[in-house]
């Protein structure tokens, strides 16, 4: 009998998919996340389905489009009755761990001591600690989760509750933590996940989802790694558009010594996570599990990061949608790049279909587990994200945003991939690409009891 492959499954949160330095990003030092696309495949056109933490991750564990489950918003839980690709995992045979966020109960802010609170176990873990997320030291003044009372019981939590709460405005987009580097959050979870796979036995198969914090704003590294880059060449930023060009998002137009800054601290802290990433790769070959595991890098969702005058996430622009994603693993392409559309949720059958386990009826994700081995196999021709107040279709070239409160937008991404100029202005229709765009747009929503501008 052929022996079931293990799944390590590594997700940062808001990495955007052009920091990389397989994807040709040289200001970005991820030497780790580069031999692992030299290793397998690299998507060069991942995008998540929805561009913040709750809902993306809701989409992922479930398959199932946010406009039918109508988790549109940070305030969403998974559903009780909802069927995760965990639980599919756990009921064939499968150990399945984690360590960090899962955020599929944001709302419940409270993770448990040691992160095994009921409710993990109900979604499909049988080894969780679910680590709480970089919000939680900045809302309350007590651990909310194991990280925390580990802080705590090293006299740290205090002093790191207060520098949070100092990180306000714009100082949170620029600011080197003070916290001793071993003591990182990020750290916390990357050392959690080598200590897990170093013990784990042998005797089942196991998915392992290690789930970074970083490189989320704060854009706080510890002070050792921001210093790595401070001098360090950044790209220039995407200018934000004429007022009245495009709908109003709150664009910035920030001094460019500024944009630099932050950008530093992104990359800075990208590196850090990437270290960890090496870390984790090294203890899974020490136990001879490298050659019968698949691993996959991806993110939750991108950051703005400046371009267009914005910060964060949350609208329908390629640097907050668009996300990494990496391959490898028994029969995997090497050092391919694959450019067929991929819908983040879209991991959640290729995963199960690796492990061997049955198509899952009624789920809106798709299998790509025929573009592992061959990275010209065809897959999807348009991807489709979504958040309470817009609605967006892409496709290779082309891209519709359909806004409940502002005018609709159309861009061509050949002619502007920095979407400064929407063709869709309030006077006239999209053109004609953006109607057919349009009723492919609505049959998917439409197939969704959900769907609607109230979902």
């Amino acid at each position: 009998m052929t022996r079931r492959p293990n799944i390590l499954f590594i997700m940062a949160d808001q990495h955007r998919f052009d920091y990389l330095g397989s994807a040709g990003a040289p200001f970005v030092r991820t030497p780790n996340l580069d031999r692992l696309a030299a290793r397998g495949v690299r998507f060069a056109n991942c995008f998540t389905n929805s561009p913040v933490c709750a809902p993306a991750r809701i989409g992922l564990a479930t398959g199932i489009d946010p406009m039918r489950s109508g988790a549109l918003d940070n305030e969403s839980f998974l559903r009780p009755e909802a069927v995760t690709y965990y639980m599919r995992l756990r009921d064939h045979g499968y150990r399945v761990g984690c360590v960090g966020k899962l955020d599929l109960a944001k709302p419940d802010t409270y993770n448990g001591r040691h992160g095994d609170r009921p409710c993990v176990f109900r979604w499909g873990f049988t080894h969780p600690e679910e680590v709480e997320g970089k919000e939680h030291s900045l809302k309350y003044p007590q651990p909310k989760g194991p990280y925390g009372f580990w802080l705590q019981e090293k006299g740290l939590y205090e002093a790191y509750h207060r520098e949070r709460v100092s990180h306000k405005g714009f100082a949170k987009l620029c600011c080197p933590s003070e916290l001793p580097t071993e003591t990182f959050l990020d750290c916390y979870q990357g050392r959690r996940a080598v200590e897990w796979i170093r013990r784990v036995p042998e005797d089942f198969p196991w998915h392992y989802f290690v789930s970074f914090s970083g490189p989320h704003s704060p854009h706080d590294p510890p002070k050792e790694y921001f210093a790595r880059f401070a001098e360090a060449a950044m790209p220039e930023a995407v200018a934000p558009p004429e007022p009245g060009a495009a709908p109003c998002r709150r664009a910035h137009r920030l001094e460019g010594a500024f944009l630099a800054d932050v950008r530093r601290a992104y990359c800075a802290y990208i590196t850090l996570i990437d270290e960890w990433v090496g870390r984790i790769l090294e203890a899974l070959e020490a136990r001879g599990m490298a050659e019968n595991t698949w691993v996959f890098y991806s993110a939750d969702h991108g950051e703005m990061l400046g371009d267009l005058g914005l910060f964060g996430k949350s609208v329908p622009y390629e640097p907050s949608m668009h996300v990494p994603l990496l391959a490898a693993g028994p029969g995997s392409a090497r050092g391919a790049v694959c450019r067929a559309m991929v819908e983040m949720s879209d991991l959640n059958p290729t995963i199960c279909r690796l492990a061997g386990l049955p198509a899952q009826p009624g789920i809106d994700a798709r299998s790509f587990h025929e573009c592992l081995a061959d990275p010209d196999a065809p897959h999807r021709s348009e991807i489709v994200s979504a958040l309470r107040r817009w609605r967006c279709i892409r496709t290779a070239r082309h891209k519709l945003v359909h806004n409940w409160n502002a005018a609709s937008e159309f861009y061509d991404l050949e002619d502007d991939p920095g979407e400064r100029h929407n063709l869709a202005e309030a006077d006239r229709p999209p053109p004609a690409p953006g109607d057919a765009m349009e009723r492919r747009l609505y049959a998917r929503e439409a197939a969704s009891p959900h769907g609607g501008p109230h979902a």
